[in-house]
């Protein structure tokens, strides 16, 4: 007999109609719904355990809250063992038992409890590609190449395939299976099946079902509960008209999460940040065969291109489910970790650094940061007559500096080195990466640096291009001894902020640095750079036009516009661009703060108030 789509993703076979899916995956759960409340079958099949039948009803119940069915090991080993079973509402099984008792369909459990289920390693292609390719072409890709049957998996193919062809024969049917063993069970319905022997010892304990604690849920659900509870909202309106979109969720729980980093930190998230977040975490998806990240990839980016702090924050906004208890008085609650659930894991260490609200015992000696005996005092005694910097912060910024330039002609002499096969020279070394490449070969590859001819002269760097200006503060100083370069930044107002007398505190947003010192005039006055169109193009001029070495370095988020080549080259110039999210967060945090002090005679005290 030669099966019929009856619909879109399914297979139809006399009165029992196939529908595959993907386990714990959302677009599967949508698709299964939309199907059941269209043709509403008489009954529904699903690939769950009939020994489970009453712990999932007790299960659906408490829907949409999460459970967890917890199967004792029935062995006498002395370490007590579980297995443990999450229900979720991404489920497809799960989804086809509730929208069953919506329309009080028949309910029937293919599993058999005679033996164990074969492991089949779930190596499906990205489900997400269905909301591309639709799921017609997704299940025919599959089918084309599917996994090496073994005898466990015809054994337990043939077990289902009795209990289904012991259901109502007249009743229009729908069969929930995985997309891995729907091969196995039509071949299995085309003889008929004998019931399964009874195993001669009992394999499993008794199953018990637990609350789970809403700290858990990410760890042990197949999906983000945030995605779940925006899941079960979709499941309550419009199902049939509704289109998957993981980009946007993905992007949603970033937002929030940005929200919440900025209430707790005061910081915020950098555009540039954003975008070498999406390419990041791009990356490490595709080296796991899918199209969006998930909840693990999105922290670990959180956590690599900002901080911590925005890792923890994406985390716990991933792992966001409203409805979820803390305890619930009919059921125990169960706080378990992923290595409970899943065989394997991948585990990230996330270190907050807040501030702390109560009192830290100090060392005894310590003195306390001075504070103003009444508001307003420091602004009083602030002249305001005359500006200079705070020294040592000066030579941090000028040792960072001297690395962004060595940084700049190592990526450009790099970006110049050429690869190839020993022959009589080592030339400036072994390249690894080119000659485990081509193992195969048996050839060795050596790698030529490339030649920096030149040296380094300015150096521009932009934290924020101020679309907002919220960075009004513009200055030009001048560099007091021969290691001390000249400065042009734009900050925030550093007298808004007091931190002691005549001492301000501001944010760079964009500076330029060049050598050697007292050449700069006042570049944000200079009429030549009018032309400019933002604050970092009149820095990224004034540099072009101060540097006494051909090579300039632009630090930013994003490159210059190609105008700038152009006049770069007029002046015998070259631009070399350096990515602002290739270098540290934690480093650029710390030298965008600069202290302004409004006379020289300051710098004595500025040690007891400038930690």
């Amino acid at each position: 007999m030669h099966s019929e789509p009856t619909a879109v993703g399914t297979l139809s076979r006399g009165n029992i109609t196939y529908f595959p899916v993907v386990p714990g995956r959302i677009e599967f759960a949508l698709r299964l719904r939309r199907y059941l409340l269209e043709h509403r079958p008489r009954v529904i099949a699903v690939e769950l355990p009939r020994s489970l039948e009453h712990q999932y009803e007790a299960a659906l119940k408490r829907m949409p809250q999460m459970s967890v069915i917890v199967i004792s090991d029935a062995s006498d080993d002395e370490e007590e063992q579980a297995t443990y079973i999450p229900v979720e509402p991404g489920d497809p099984f799960v989804e086809a038992l509730r929208t069953a008792h919506e329309f009080t369909a028949e309910i029937v459990l293919l599993e058999p409890p005679t033996h164990t289920k074969p492991h089949i390693a779930d190596a499906y292609p990205e489900p997400y590609s269905i909301e591309f390719i639709g799921l017609e072409q997704y299940l025919e890709a599959y089918r084309l190449h599917p996994p090496q049957r073994t005898a466990e998996i015809e054994s337990h193919a043939a077990a289902m395939g009795w209990k289904l062809q012991g259901s109502n024969p007249l009743a229009a049917t729908c069969a929930v299976v995985s997309l891995n063993m729907l091969d196995p069970l039509l071949d299995a319905m085309e003889i008929p099946q004998d019931e399964p022997p009874r195993p001669r010892v009992r394999l499993f304990g008794p199953a018990e079902l637990f609350n789970l604690h809403p700290d858990s849920l990410a760890e042990v659900t197949n999906e983000p509960p945030n995605y779940q509870e925006r899941y079960e909202q979709v499941r309550a309106g419009d199902i049939q008209a509704f289109h998957l979109d993981r980009s946007r969720w993905q992007l949603a729980l970033l937002r929030d999460a940005e929200k919440e980093y900025s209430i707790n930190t005061g910081d915020s998230v950098q555009s540039w940040q954003r975008r070498t977040l999406a390419k990041f975490t791009r990356n490490l998806s595709l080296l796991d065969g899918r199209l969006v990240p998930g909840a693990y990839d999105l922290t670990l980016g959180a956590r690599a291109i900002v901080d911590d702090n925005y890792g923890y924050e994406v985390w716990q906004m991933a792992n966001r489910y409203s409805v979820q208890q803390t305890e619930d008085p009919p059921l125990e609650t169960l706080n378990i970790s992923g290595e409970d659930v899943w065989i394997r894991t991948k585990k990230l260490r996330i270190r907050r650094r807040l501030p702390r609200m109560k009192q830290m015992f100090k060392p005894v000696g310590l003195k306390p940061r001075k504070k103003e005996k009444h508001q307003g005092e420091w602004a009083s005694q602030t002249s305001g007559t005359a500006i200079c910097s705070y020294p040592l912060e000066d030579l941090v910024i000028e040792n960072y500096g001297r690395f962004l330039k060595r940084y700049a002609k190592t990526t450009l002499s790099q970006e110049r080195s050429r690869v190839e096969p020993f022959t009589t020279s080592m030339l400036d070394g072994l390249d690894l990466r080119e000659t485990v490449r081509n193992w195969t070969q048996g050839k060795l590859y050596v790698r030529e640096m490339g030649k920096f001819s030149g040296d380094v002269g300015a150096l521009v760097i932009i934290f924020d291009d101020d679309r907002t200006d919220r960075y009004r503060y513009l200055t030009t100083w001048l560099g007091e001894h021969q290691n001390e370069s000249d400065m042009a930044f734009y900050s925030t107002h550093p007298f808004e902020h007091l931190v002691g007398p005549g001492i301000g505190r501001a944010e760079y947003g964009g500076l330029l640095m060049t050598l050697p010192p007292r050449r700069l005039y006042d570049v944000w006055s200079d009429s030549d750079y009018d032309t400019a169109e933002t604050k970092p193009e009149r820095l990224l001029m004034a540099a072009l036009d101060y540097s006494v070495e051909h090579h300039v370095v632009y630090v930013a988020a994003k490159p210059p516009r190609s105008k700038f080549r152009q006049l770069a080259a007029r002046r015998n110039r070259k631009i070399v661009y350096v990515p602002l999210g290739q270098l540290s967060p934690a480093k650029l945090k710390k030298i965008r703060v600069v202290h302004v002090l409004d006379s020289y005679q300051r710098r004595e005290e500025a040690k007891a108030y400038i930690w």
